[in-house]
């Protein structure tokens, strides 16, 4: 039972740390050779009772209480991950303590940060105009890497972006000049002969596949590095960023929310924390009293 794909879905989906990423992967690779004393050969056979004996375990060999909780948080991320792949029929922490997965201040860019990173691109190629189209839009519009991968060519014109996001909710965002101008750009120059086909993929590879959220991945972290950016980058900095920066030039966090295709406000109130954050640095920086 192998977990790369896992570990390659929480650094591109979730922007997680490096730190982080690997101690999920320690946990859930812990909870793989436990229930493999059950004789459990595949991920389908995996019961709950097996999950509560595994964490049981971990108390009997008096494990700190936090390491335990984020055992059991590690196994959640996991196995939606697998429900979501196709892997197994059900989710079997489904009913287990519900916590909080993703309460951590994510990421987050500078402005200065991504002008660099949008300027790393050689447009006069094909993969580097193809590369500046993605990140353009993933900054202006806020996509989740998933939904970018699944856009077609009609799914863009020049003012919105039509999006298919969870749950099959469709969503119109506005997008800026300059992400449309990159994209206009890619197609015109590189994008090669379009069929009269409106479920084409917008980015594709030379051979003309759609890119997958990997190649996104490896595309953001490609020019991440060329810039100099020391942050643990992802697609989803970029969405993070997007809504951060659009809180912090006064929009509506329920405007922010319906670009995001959030469908709680309170999963959008995350980026409230990350400016209190900002706003409390920059009074430690610059106030003579603090």
């Amino acid at each position: 039972m192998e977990i790369d794909d896992f570990l390659i879905y929480i650094a591109s989906e979730k922007g997680l740390s490096q730190n982080t990423i690997e101690a999920y992967g320690s946990d859930v690779k812990s909870m793989i050779q436990f229930v493999k004393n059950y004789g459990v050969i595949s991920f389908q056979e995996i019961k709950q009772d097996h999950l509560i004996d595994f964490l049981s375990h971990l108390q009997s060999l008096k494990y700190a209480e936090s390491t335990i909780r984020r055992a059991l948080i590690s196994s959640k991320v996991f196995f939606k991950f697998l429900k979501r792949e196709g892997l197994v029929l059900e989710d079997v922490t489904f009913h287990l303590k519900p916590l909080k997965l993703w309460q951590l201040i994510p990421e987050v860019l500078t402005q200065a940060e991504v002008e660099t990173l949008l300027s790393q691109c050689n447009i006069e190629t094909a993969n580097g105009a193809r590369d500046q189209a993605i990140l353009e839009l993933l900054y202006a519009s806020g996509l989740r890497v998933s939904e970018a991968c699944l856009l077609n060519l009609y799914d863009v014109d020049d003012e919105f972006v039509k999006v298919m996001g969870k749950g099959r909710k469709e969503r119109i965002i506005p997008i800026g000049k300059k992400a449309i101008a990159a994209i206009d750009h890619y197609l015109i120059h590189f994008r090669g002969e379009v069929r009269e086909n409106r479920h084409e993929k917008l980015f594709v590879t030379k051979s003309g596949k759609a890119l997958s959220r990997i190649m996104v991945w490896k595309i953001v972290k490609h020019h991440a590095i060329k810039a100099g950016i020391r942050k643990n980058i992802s697609p989803h900095t970029l969405r993070h960023s997007f809504a951060t920066h659009l809180l912090d030039n006064g929009a509506d966090i329920r405007i922010i929310q319906e670009m995001l295709g959030h469908a709680s406000i309170g999963t959008t109130e995350k980026y409230t924390h990350i400016s209190r954050t900002k706003l409390q640095e920059s009074f430690e920086a610059f106030h003579p009293r603090s």
